[in-house]
């Protein structure tokens, strides 16, 4: 509905011929680069683009080829994290986003999923445990930083369909009550609770968070929390709008303009019509 918006116009004629956006995750230079890979990536997977569009198979296709170390991405290493494993990371739940058919991906998920299966193979979590799997899956390549906690984007998006049904079950209920939110979503407290506002920008990073929940098929019952709320904050007409607020330049907008409020309601009422159809 959305693909051929002045935004995914925007952003397709920035790619490059490699299938890159200049730096994945980090935008060192935004003179040069004014976005990063990832940044595209998610903004056109917002936008309605899939595998089956040229520039994200583009994309896929400059993923591997990092992931298989066929060529470099041009970040600059981080200190805080073990550099490869994390870029690894990245690129596999990236390319895990729009395909599922790429075995070094796949390859990737799987050992995550082993390790964090490990980590709650007592019923529940042992940080113990996932550092001696990590360290053991990883061959005691862990250096030069420390190993990310797994309650982040990236793990969570990338293992959502690796768990057997009852380690899936205390999984997502360990990632549901973490204290400090999900990594990298923008939100530093439990996905369980509701943002205080509805018409914010804080609403719109909260859809993305349980969008990405919405991955873990065998629990989304326990998102009837999130349906109930969405219920209570429609409108007369039976649809929604996060208001001006919302507008974050990732979820919304999605209409070339906002300017009415027609569009901005019609943005809000897609976004949560499509994450329903996802959760009910």
């Amino acid at each position: 509905m959305y693909k051929d918006s002045k935004w995914a116009k925007e952003i397709v004629n920035l790619q490059n011929k490699d299938g890159s956006w200049g730096y994945f995750h980090t935008l060192s230079d935004p003179n040069k680069n004014p976005m990063t890979t990832e940044q595209a990536l998610r903004r056109l997977e917002i936008l309605g683009y899939t595998i089956y569009d040229d520039c994200i198979q583009k994309s896929v296709e400059y993923m591997v080829k990092c992931l298989e170390r066929k060529i470099q991405m041009p970040d600059r290493r981080e200190k805080t994290h073990d550099w490869d494993i994390f870029t690894d990371l990245m690129l596999s739940t990236w390319i895990r986003r729009f395909t599922k058919d790429i075995p070094v991906a796949n390859k990737l998920a799987n050992a995550w999923a082993d390790i964090i299966s490990s980590a709650f193979a007592s019923g529940y979590y042992s940080n113990q445990d996932y550092i001696l799997a990590s360290n053991h899956t990883f061959s005691q390549k862990l250096y030069g930083g420390r190993l990310l906690d797994f309650v982040n984007f990236y793990h969570v998006s990338l293992i959502s369909d690796c768990l057997d049904i009852e380690t899936e079950k205390l999984v997502f209920d360990y990632i549901l009550n973490y204290e400090k939110g999900i990594y990298y979503m923008g939100i530093d407290r439990p996905a369980y609770i509701l943002p205080e506002v509805f018409e914010s920008k804080d609403t719109s990073r909260f859809l993305r968070l349980i969008e990405l929940l919405s991955k873990y098929k065998n629990n989304l019952h326990k998102l009837s929390y999130v349906v109930d709320w969405l219920s209570k904050n429609k409108n007369q007409e039976g649809k929604w709008d996060m208001g001006t607020k919302a507008k974050d330049n990732i979820s919304f907008p999605l209409s070339d303009s906002w300017r009415t409020k027609e569009s901005r309601t019609n943005d809000c009422t897609y976004t949560i019509n499509k994450l329903l159809d996802k959760i009910v």
